[in-house]
């Protein structure tokens, strides 16, 4: 018999529905029912691609005897951190004060009021290790609840206390300061020495992508020619790019990899990910023309394509790490390891010593039981052009008869953000307006089902309707960001507007009266804490990716006042730089942004002539970190007979004629404008763009 966890629209909830435990999703009525039964509350987080999720939901929460103890003496919650973030950070910020540690699943017990006093993460069934197993947990929880409850609500309300006293507020009244050159610089030499010059990367196993600190170092490159930020990066994407994280066959990366060589992956694949890598990629092509760069950014894009688009044209949030071995068991790895004789019964003896050179599959493999994940570890050597893509073809189609790991289709706006300005800037640098199509119906999707009549956002949806959850901070801040990324390409003047009516929610809602940053809204669900966090995680801090958006949109518009509130937003950077630069990356490139800029660049001309083309794609690839780009026909009153444009011209287009009839790119930079151009060498010149790449189709 299904619990109350049927009636919702996560994957991760409803992948619980049928377990015996009587879950309850977050409500106010869950703690209701505590308080009324005088029992604690048992809170469980986690996320539907979540390996040791599903590990603890079968050893524990789909065992009878144990389900039972739980319905008889705990209020038991289930909440999926991707859909309810904000609870997620308050309670994960509580497991990581009193553990040292923390992750998914996360288990922690609260009071009928919310308020925790013990904590942890995977309890396994049995003691083992040096943990109780989750039913000696659950046991001495019950016992310390029965028989020393003053204890417990004096832990409670202590804990409760110090994390409701934790905010970050900027001191004195002077206003908040951008980092400089200074602290950029010191970033950059704390990012040298954690760096590592073996293998690429930062710090040791297990090794995340460093999505966030690639973009700074690009971004930080382009603006001083250091050419140690850039080897940095370049080292790391090589790396990745070669190793088990990234798949050979059909593109886009895993979540981590578990040693410092990138060989074995975490096998989950989350949307985030390869958004924030295929434009890393991306950028990474614009400022040097590798070819690695190009096709690993061709190849993620269309891995999010294929695999993660959904039926209303949003993005899945992640594909599981496990699936069915096709012997009856379900494995982590499952569907993308290979052995000797399973290249054999696919490519035959002669191409599949070839591709076992190629990949790096061994005898002894580099997984489990004999399997190895394919990468190219650069030893041998390689088949021809060829015959390494018949090889590729031929077992990537053996690959699709396997069982499929499960998707979790879950749309959530912030990612999505994220992949519509993957997607628009490169479909835009390669040519490919089917990916521009794709970054544009998940815009789409992002106003007709996550936006309510307010501007307001939902945070996730699923099969085309809103989730309960309120959009957060990230939520406001990424999808302003795809929008500007979305004008930038196709010179659509609504997608600029709409990215201002969210960023004036950002400042309305989520802004201290000093500039600080908050994760919820003022009228969001009152927790026992309001959550606030300016470093990165897997994902850029909404904090820093509202300061970036807000950058672009005051380049876009002139706005003082957005540029400001961005400056106040990133002077906590200056203090998180030097001592933290791995998990600031955004804010870096933010600041980098705001050194360069406002660097605004228009583009002016008839929308089906060549040469507009020629010039857009020029300013598209600026290197340059503080551009900015619009593109649009001349307005009526600039002297030309261009198409009409609407009254209301977007400001970077104001007053910019066409020049002799021609196309015309027009530049300034801090406030300074030079004169308007025709030349795309010119153009390129003054923008960074980098001239054997702009040639590139």
């Amino acid at each position: 018999m299904a619990n109350r966890l049927a009636r919702e629209t996560s994957p991760y909830l409803l992948q619980h529905a049928d377990n015996p435990v009587d879950w309850w999703p977050w409500s106010p009525e869950a703690f209701e029912e505590a308080r009324r039964r005088d029992v604690p509350v048992l809170l469980s987080v986690g996320y539907a691609s979540c390996h040791w999720c599903h590990v603890m939901a079968g050893e524990s929460f789909e065992d009878e005897a144990t389900a039972a103890y739980l319905n008889a003496h705990y209020v038991s919650v289930k909440v999926d951190r991707e859909e309810r973030p904000d609870v997620d950070a308050v309670y994960m910020e509580a497991v990581q004060a009193a553990t040292g540690h923390g992750g998914w699943p996360m288990t922690v017990f609260l009071t009928p009021d919310a308020e925790p006093f013990y904590f942890g993460t995977y309890f396994p069934p049995r003691p083992r290790g040096g943990m109780p197993s989750f039913r000696q947990v659950l046991e001495g929880v019950r016992a310390a609840w029965a028989d020393r409850r003053e204890e417990v609500a004096d832990t409670a309300g202590r804990i409760t206390a110090e994390l409701a006293g934790r905010s970050i507020g900027y001191a004195g009244d002077g206003t908040p300061r951008p980092p400089g050159p200074e602290e950029l610089g010191a970033a950059l030499l704390g990012l040298t020495r954690e760096f590592d010059a073996r293998y690429g990367g930062f710090g040791g196993a297990p090794k995340f992508p460093p999505s966030m600190v690639l973009e700074f170092l690009l971004r930080h490159h382009a603006r001083t020619g250091s050419e140690g930020a850039l080897q940095m990066a370049e080292a790391t994407c090589e790396a990745m790019a070669r190793g088990g994280i990234y798949d050979q066959l059909g593109g886009g990366f895993a979540r981590y990899s578990v040693d410092e060589k990138w060989v074995v992956p975490h096998f989950e694949k989350m949307l985030y990910d390869n958004a924030l890598l295929c434009r890393v990629y991306a950028h990474l092509w614009r400022a040097t023309g590798s070819g690695t760069a190009r096709r690993v950014a061709l190849e993620t894009a269309d891995f999010l394509v294929r695999e993660l688009r959904t039926a209303h044209g949003g993005f899945a949030s992640a594909l599981d790490a496990d699936s069915d071995d096709g012997a009856g068991g379900h494995k982590e790895g499952a569907y993308y390891v290979w052995t000797p004789e399973q290249l054999r019964e696919v490519l035959g003896a002669a191409d599949a010593e070839a591709a076992a050179a190629y990949f790096g599959v061994t005898e002894e493999g580099t997984f489990e039981e004999g399997a190895s994940v394919l990468r190219l570890p650069d030893t041998g050597t390689p088949p021809d052009a060829g015959r390494a893509e018949s090889v590729r073809r031929r077992l990537l189609a053996a690959r699709e008869r396997r069982p499929r790991p499960g998707r979790d289709d879950k749309v959530v706006a912030a990612w999505n953000g994220l992949a519509i300005a993957a997607l628009a800037e490169t479909g835009a640098y390669f040519g490919r307006p089917d990916l521009v199509e794709a970054a544009t119906t998940a815009a789409d999707l992002l106003l007709a089902v996550h936006t309510d009549e307010h501007g307001r956002l939902a945070r996730t949806s699923r099969d085309g309707a809103a989730g309960p959850g309120a959009g957060v901070l990230e939520d406001y801040a990424d999808v302003a960001e795809g929008f500007l990324a979305l004008y930038s390409v196709t010179g659509e003047d609504a997608w600029l507007e709409l990215a201002g009516t969210l960023l004036e929610t950002v400042l309305a809602r989520f802004t201290a009266p000093d500039g600080t940053l908050y994760d919820t809204a003022d009228d969001a669900e009152k927790l026992i804490r309001r959550p606030q966090d300016p470093t990165d995680n897997a994902v850029p801090s909404g904090w820093t990716a509202a300061a970036a958006a807000l950058l672009s949109y005051a380049a876009h518009t002139g706005s003082a006042r957005h540029r400001e509130a961005a400056e106040r937003a990133l002077g906590v950077v200056t203090a998180l730089a030097p001592r933290v630069p791995r998990f600031t990356g955004w804010g870096l490139a933010a600041a980098e942004a705001a050194l360069d800029g406002p660097r605004e660049i228009a583009v002016v001309g008839p929308a089906a002539d060549p040469a507009t083309a020629v010039l857009h794609r020029t300013a598209l690839l600026a290197t340059a970190p503080g551009a900015v780009v619009a593109v649009g026909e001349p307005a009526p009153d600039g002297g030309d007979a261009g198409a009409a444009r609407p009254a209301e011209v977007p400001p970077l287009l104001r007053d910019r004629p066409l020049i002799d009839g021609r196309p015309a790119a027009y530049v300034c930079h801090h406030f300074v404008c030079d004169a308007p151009t025709a030349d795309p060498e010119r153009l390129a010149r003054a923008v960074g763009t980098v001239a054997d790449v702009r040639a590139r189709d």
